[in-house]
């Protein structure tokens, strides 16, 4: 019996943490899965996608310094004259607390600036948000290598 109340007691004082553990994972893979999204929407030039996966309040910043908000952005993406062939990323890290995300990775892109070959080869922050019960991308900052 005594073992009995032992483990009883475990359980009732380790579930929570068990549970937060799971949503954190969970958490982790729905952020994984929007940055896979969201690369894949800026090859496809998918402006609904992009649309959905960023808050509205974006502040997207580039490795050369500039920055866009949301709506620069998208354009950018759709009508700029960059062209994303393929984009990679390695080394990725994912860090939470409630409801906002720090992501960091390296981000390699393969396209076409003006028509000419382009390889990029940059490190990236975002800070993402769940809004609504869905992750959104609010700010992101590209740094050279």
């Amino acid at each position: 019996m005594k073992f009995f109340l032992k483990v009883l007691l475990l359980v009732v004082l380790l579930g929570p943490f068990a549970s937060f553990a799971q949503s954190i994972e969970i958490d982790q893979k729905r952020i994984e899965t929007l940055i896979t999204d969201l690369y894949r929407a800026m090859v496809e030039k998918d402006r609904v996608t992009l649309d959905n996966l960023t808050a509205e309040t974006l502040s997207y910043g580039h490795s050369s310094g500039a920055i866009e908000n949301k709506s620069e952005y998208v354009a950018a993406i759709m009508n700029g004259q960059f062209e994303f062939i393929s984009i990679d990323t390695i080394d990725q890290y994912i860090s939470i607390s409630g409801d906002t995300a720090i992501l960091r990775h390296i981000f390699n892109a393969k396209g076409k600036n003006d028509g000419k070959q382009v390889d990029v080869h940059i490190g990236v922050m975002m800070t993402l948000q769940k809004q609504e019960g869905a992750w959104k991308l609010l700010a992101r900052q590209a740094y050279k290598q």
